[in-house]
């Protein structure tokens, strides 16, 4: 074997010490995140087996687990989590494609920006739960309540995001598409939506942050279903350990719907590439 083929198949196969420490060096990057979690929830055990504080205020992780695993075979969190997921499905829905319509007319048409822009920032300094006492006098503690504040919690990031987005096309590009005459259609496909799908979609998961946010505290505030009453009934019922698993749900299924957004993001940037 001569000596530039053993080279040629040493970089081809590493061997295997080198495979193994990529490996273990993969690996330790996916597990990295889970260290502060895994620290947190060492020192936490540690403050319950020291008694620093009453089991009252303070369960152990043990116990939250056991609640947990008490509350999924009962049903009250799936149930809970079912109500809530279906209300921020049709809040987010009408929230984000009314603020997706009005945030283009607010980025394209200086006639709608002269017109409504100012009072558009005006009511969105508001914020989502100061219209609670309004809306709870117009529509009660019936669902149209929460549909409506989803949907207020998730519209003002979603124009933002468009809004700013469009407004920020480099001129040069403008430019030469009104050169070259294109179509409304060809110009919203070919430049818009394109220059401006990473800031739309950076905007859809701040809307949908806040959605969740707002459907929890109004759950929690106005309702009788939903994973937000459940912290309120744990809470009632003086266990704690209810309130904690209720924020363990909250936290993991608000992760995995920004999770999803960020995935379609990616996939749509990876279509606008290759068309």
């Amino acid at each position: 074997m001569s000596v530039r083929s053993a080279i040629a198949d040493r970089v081809i196969d590493p061997g295997p010490t080198a495979r193994r420490i990529w490996t273990w060096r993969v690996v330790g990057d996916r597990l990295l995140p889970l260290t502060v979690p895994l620290a947190i929830l060492l020192l936490w055990q540690l403050a319950t087996s020291l008694h620093l504080l009453p089991v009252q205020i303070l369960p152990s992780p043990l116990l939250v687990a056991s609640t947990a695993i008490e509350l999924i075979r009962g049903g009250e969190i799936l149930d809970g989590l079912r109500i809530s997921l279906w209300r921020i499905g049709i809040g987010f829905v009408i929230g984000a494609g009314s603020g997706l319509i009005f945030g283009a007319l607010l980025g394209l048409s200086r006639t709608v920006e002269n017109y409504c822009g100012l009072t558009f920032r005006f009511l969105a300094q508001v914020p989502s739960l100061g219209w609670l006492p309004i809306l709870l006098l117009i529509f009660g503690l019936d669902e149209t309540l929460k549909f409506v504040l989803i949907a207020k919690a998730s519209f003002v990031p979603t124009v933002i995001a468009t809004s700013e987005s469009i407004k920020q096309i480099p001129a040069p590009l403008r430019e030469v598409a009104r050169v070259l005459q294109l179509p409304a259609g060809s110009y919203l496909r070919r430049l818009v939506v394109p220059a401006t799908v990473p800031g739309i979609f950076g905007g859809l998961r701040t809307a949908l942050s806040h959605a969740w946010i707002a459907l929890i505290v109004v759950e929690m505030l106005a309702a009788t279903e939903g994973v937000g009453y459940t912290m309120v009934w744990g809470r009632t019922l003086f266990q704690i350990d209810i309130v904690i698993v209720g924020m363990a749900v909250i936290g993991l299924i608000g992760l995995a719907m920004d999770t999803g957004l960020a995935c379609i993001e990616r996939r749509l940037q990876r279509w606008e590439l290759r068309a």
